[in-house]
């Protein structure tokens, strides 16, 4: 598996002790050196299924051979992405025929939610006319479509096999809040995960995964 832009390797970490053998790509020295650190702390067969680079998702045909993955990862990485076309064709360039290409990315249909229901009418309404928005870390990014991110896997050769809406109810918390106990927090991930899944709701969640297939 290929995680590109891993961060600090939440996902990569737990498919590494899920017994998979994963590569990180990151661009980011600060997140390579976090990432490096946690995975010392793995114990020994975990550390032997990872491996590091240091590299841009942009430039996969760099380090990789074409269909050198079963499962490419790009999960919070596409809103950094002034245009997105070039880099997800390279990362299904790199699958595997019938390899899984999942994206996650901040959803362009439903940007006026989060300021609309804070009452910041000024950035709900320009959220109506341009895909770019000011995310919690106060950078400038930009938002995607789900239907043209569609038309692009297929054109690339992996066409769109699910999708699903993730922080349809939660999205407004804070970043601080502390995770609930149980029982909430099973019932709370119950409802996300019902609703990630089932129309209408999933197509207003703050983010999109998205699940290309490539042919072959």
């Amino acid at each position: 598996m290929l995680d590109v832009g891993p961060g600090q390797g939440t996902q990569a970490l737990r498919l590494a002790r899920l017994g998979h053998e994963v590569t990180g790509l990151e661009l980011d020295p600060r997140m390579i050196a976090v990432l490096r650190e946690a995975v010392a702390a793995e114990p020994e067969g975990i550390r032997e299924r990872m491996r590091l680079i240091e590299g841009d998702g942009r430039d996969t045909g760099a380090h990789f051979q074409p269909g050198s993955f079963d499962v490419v990862l790009c999960h919070g990485v596409l809103m950094y992405v002034p245009e997105p076309d070039p880099m997800v064709a390279g990362l299904a360039r790199v699958l595997a025929p019938g390899g899984l290409l999942s994206l996650l990315v901040r959803n362009a249909d439903a940007l006026a939610m989060r300021p609309g229901l804070s009452g910041d009418w000024d950035t709900a309404l320009a959220a109506f006319d341009s895909p770019a928005y000011t995310n919690r870390l106060g950078l400038q990014v930009r938002a995607d479509r789900r239907e043209t991110l569609a038309a692009t896997l297929a054109g690339i050769g992996a066409p769109l096999r699910a999708w699903y809406g993730v922080r349809v109810f939660t999205d407004l918390a804070e970043d601080d809040v502390p995770v609930p106990t149980e029982p909430e927090l099973t019932r709370l991930l119950a409802a996300e995960e019902r609703a990630g899944r089932t129309d209408p709701y999933r197509a207003v969640a703050a983010l999109l995964h998205l699940c290309g297939v490539r042919g072959g």
